[in-house]
């Protein structure tokens, strides 16, 4: 216990400097205009910490909320979280599926009556299954995204029981059911990226700049494949709760240090 508090005694002002350093590298941009999250690695910190599984996403979810805010103050547009994947809406255990929809619930009440919501003016939408939802979850999703739908300055975008391939399929089926009723002639489709992409969950979702995966996680894992075609990938160690302001910001000095061609 000691050597943990004299750990902490030394590494604070050691935080702050690099800190320091980290802004002084980063301040003067160019910041992405959209980041996503993928915050991964809540169930294994909580078994590190010999905490349960309740703990694991109260603790991710407390995280989240002190991230969008670095997010917002940094003038970030646009915020994309991955909160739940349409494979473990359909195949997590039942139990801790339980504990994850208990904390999105707890997160959009919240963002109904969170006063940064309004005074940042930050549009709110949700993009998947959301029928797959329980009903008090969709009720909330509605009351939110109603409330904020005039806001404009930024847009946080839910991710829940969303999946890249679900979203390009569930497309496709409605093209298929617009040409079938009718209301579309075949001969009059065009296919382009422009059109196809009318029939996504949110048309106005605009791509990716960065995506951030924590845990130490290589992989992209079905996330808004469409959007992230010439996204810039940051992979942080760090497990979702442990993550830090100066792990954002080594994301934004990794972004800023990148040559973006979109794949010319």
């Amino acid at each position: 216990m000691r050597i943990n508090n004299f750990y902490k005694v030394v590494s604070k002002p050691i935080y702050k400097v690099y800190e320091k350093i980290l802004w002084n590298q980063i301040k003067n941009g160019p910041f992405p205009k959209h980041v996503g999250i993928i915050p991964d690695g809540n169930r294994r910190w909580a078994r590190s910490y010999n905490l349960n599984i309740d703990n694991a996403y109260f603790y991710g979810y407390k995280k989240l909320k002190e991230v969008l805010i670095w997010l917002l103050d940094l003038g970030i547009k646009n915020v994309t979280v991955f909160a739940l994947s349409t494979e473990n809406c359909e195949r997590r255990n039942k139990y801790e599926l339980e504990y994850v929809l208990k904390y999105i619930k707890q997160g959009l009440e919240d963002l109904l009556t969170n006063e940064l919501i309004e005074k940042r003016e930050v549009k709110v939408r949700a993009i998947g299954r959301l029928s797959q939802l329980p009903d008090d979850i969709n009720q909330l999703i509605e009351k939110v995204t109603k409330k904020t739908e005039n806001y404009n300055k930024h847009k946080l975008t839910l991710a829940i029981c969303y999946g890249g391939r679900q979203e390009i399929l569930d497309a496709v089926k409605k093209i298929i059911i617009d040409v079938e009723s009718d209301r579309t002639k075949v001969n009059e489709l065009l296919i382009n990226e422009e059109n196809f992409k009318k029939y996504f969950y949110d048309p106005e979702l605009e791509d990716l700049d960065l995506v951030i995966r924590t845990s130490g996680e290589v992989r992209i894992s079905n996330f808004l494949l469409w959007h992230l075609a010439y996204s810039e990938l940051f992979f942080c160690e760090a497990y979702w709760p442990d993550f830090r302001k100066i792990d954002l910001w080594r994301a934004i000095r990794s972004y800023q240090k990148r040559k973006r061609n979109f794949g010319a």
